[in-house]
């Protein structure tokens, strides 16, 4: 098992001192988690924009908040997660704000069940496994202000979109190999799914991709 700059005892402090710093933004990411699911469920242009409004907000807000100001207390190279997640949270604003490239439309495919079971996950059943496990609140990770929980939300979102952003998938496919490393190495068993989360989307979204470009060929 490879070595980590901090103890398992560390590493659920920072979740402590973090959850207890930015109350109540964790009501706050709820609610906003939810109102985007509301917007996915009555598509509009302006619902497309606002999503991807609040998912860049909640990976700026990590990068930010978690990342450089808490993690790094105990790991340095949470510096250059800040980096990456600030760097996802301006792209994801610049495609789906600024330029209006990504709409959530229902499609019924395999990519938008998974999209619906990974939102689903990141919302209730990652926390309630995580209190099933010992990690009491506020020793836990939340909702769209922590890693783990934001990128699996974000693969769902993504897998929702009617057309898919390889360039969006890059930076959650890496933090689903780093970040679902905890999963074994600090017995984070929420985390597991983050493991395959990213391969199953990438997966998915090739086989949209194979499956479109038979049905024009056909």
């Amino acid at each position: 098992m490879p070595a980590l700059p901090f103890t398992r005892e560390q590493f659920f402090a920072v979740f402590a001192e973090y959850n207890d710093a930015v109350w109540p933004v964790q009501v706050i990411a709820y609610l906003l988690g939810l109102g985007m699911l509301a917007l996915v469920l009555k598509p509009s242009h302006r619902g497309d924009r606002l999503i991807g409004a609040g998912l860049a907000a909640m990976w700026v807000w990590t990068g930010v908040a978690y990342h450089a100001l808490h993690f790094s207390a105990i790991n340095q190279a949470a510096l250059v997660f800040a980096t990456f997640f600030v760097l996802q949270g301006v792209l994801l604003f610049h495609v789906a704000v600024i330029r209006g490239g990504i709409a959530f439309r229902p499609r019924g495919d395999p990519a938008h069940v998974l999209g619906w079971a990974l939102v689903i996950y990141a919302l209730l059943v990652y926390p309630l496994i995580g209190l099933w496990s010992g990690h009491a609140y506020p020793q836990m990770p939340m909702f769209g202000i922590t890693p783990c929980p934001l990128t699996l939300f974000t693969f769902g979102l993504l897998l929702m979109a009617a057309e898919s952003h390889r360039g969006l998938f890059v930076i959650p496919l890496l933090w689903s190999v780093v970040g679902g490393s905890a999963a074994g190495l600090l017995d984070v068993p929420q985390d597991w799914p983050l493991l395959f989360s990213g391969i199953a989307a990438v997966s998915l979204l090739a086989w949209r991709r194979i499956h479109a470009h038979s049905t024009v060929s056909g």
